[in-house]
């Protein structure tokens, strides 16, 4: 089958950072699907794993999570799929990646394809919908209201892939007030068009843009990227015993100010299932599903804001390359081989 991978981890101005290959293609055991793939998105995860993650010796490294597809093949113990279902998922860190033509992917983080959805548009979802809805819902618990500001939520960086799925979510599920960050104005009027009460500009101070805008300090924030550039402003802006989550990790930080608001920090990996075989790990095929539902309802859409060609060394090489700016808006897809 076909596949892109890497051997040394490093930059991409090497002609060996993503190459061509060719591999057996694998069989299905236990609760594995095999799937046939049809389009994958790319995310930070994967250049970040590119640049630092060595592959074992003689062998490949794999990337990709995020994928769709059609089921092939299914090992004894599949409950939930068969041979011709379509699917989507975001895959696991310890597993070879969505890079390639044919995968395995434990049936118990996968779900159904959204119906009104197509392969590329149904790729752009998993791993950002799954990393936004832990954060909200498991991490920060936002239907459960902070002690002040309990209505008000600040999502720093909106219009990345997590921001956008975690505006609509919140739009579909809670009556919360959602004030997100942008620097670009082409940038703000996607998060409004996603469902964005109020846009402030995270390159300025965000504690007096807050402050103007008269709402109250938010009793819930979530940072979906450079966090730690963000940390004396989240402390500043967010209000006592509040709620903060962050998908990145952050350096060594003051944390007395967070201290003195009891503010409790809830790190988020969307992985964390997965690496770890959690016993809730079929959470996510299960959050999966109603968000499956929540598209084909028409409540939230696909956050693919570019199709980017076929899935080829050249082409992921062009999308890492476009994802390390920092400045991608929504999800970039690759489809087909």
């Amino acid at each position: 089958m076909k596949a892109i991978g890497y051997q040394v981890p490093g930059s991409l101005d090497r002609q060996e950072a993503l190459v061509d290959i060719t591999l057996d293609k694998p069989s299905p055991e236990g609760q594995d699907l095999l799937v046939k793939i049809q389009a994958v998105s790319v995310n930070p995860a994967d250049y970040k794993m590119r640049q630092a993650m060595p592959a074992p010796d003689g062998g490949w490294n794999i990337l990709g999570f995020d994928a769709s597809g059609v089921v092939e093949a299914v090992g004894a113990d599949v409950k939930n799929f068969k041979i011709g279902d379509e699917v989507y998922y975001a895959g696991s860190m310890v597993r070879p990646g969505t890079n390639s033509e044919f995968q395995l992917v434990d049936e118990r983080i996968v779900a159904k394809k959204p119906t009104s959805l197509s392969h590329a548009e149904a790729a752009a979802m998993p791993l950002t919908t799954i990393t936004a809805w832990e954060a909200l819902f498991d991490r920060l618990d936002v239907t459960r209201p902070t002690i002040q500001g309990g209505n008000l939520i600040l999502i720093i960086g909106g219009a990345g892939g997590v921001g956008s799925i975690a505006i609509q979510l919140l739009r579909a599920l809670t009556d919360l007030t959602v004030i997100t960050t942008v620097s670009r104005p082409e940038t703000q009027a996607w998060v409004e068009e996603l469902g964005a009460h109020y846009v402030i500009d995270h390159s300025k101070p965000m504690a007096p843009q807050i402050e103007a805008l008269g709402l109250g300090a938010p009793g819930f924030v979530f940072s979906t990227n450079h966090s730690q550039h963000h940390l004396a402003d989240i402390a500043e802006l967010i209000a006592p015993q509040g709620r903060f989550s962050l998908t990145d990790e952050v350096e060594a930080f003051a944390s007395q100010p967070f201290v003195m608001k009891s503010v409790s920090v809830h790190f988020e990996l969307m992985f964390t299932r997965s690496f770890f075989g959690t016993p809730d790990i079929d959470v996510q095929h299960q959050l999966l599903s109603k968000v499956a539902e929540l598209i084909d309802a028409g409540k939230v859409r696909s956050t693919l804001t570019e199709v980017a060609g076929n899935i080829n060394a050249d082409n992921l090489k062009k999308v890492h390359a476009q994802l390390e700016t920092g400045k991608a808006r929504g999800k970039i897809v690759l489809e087909g081989f």
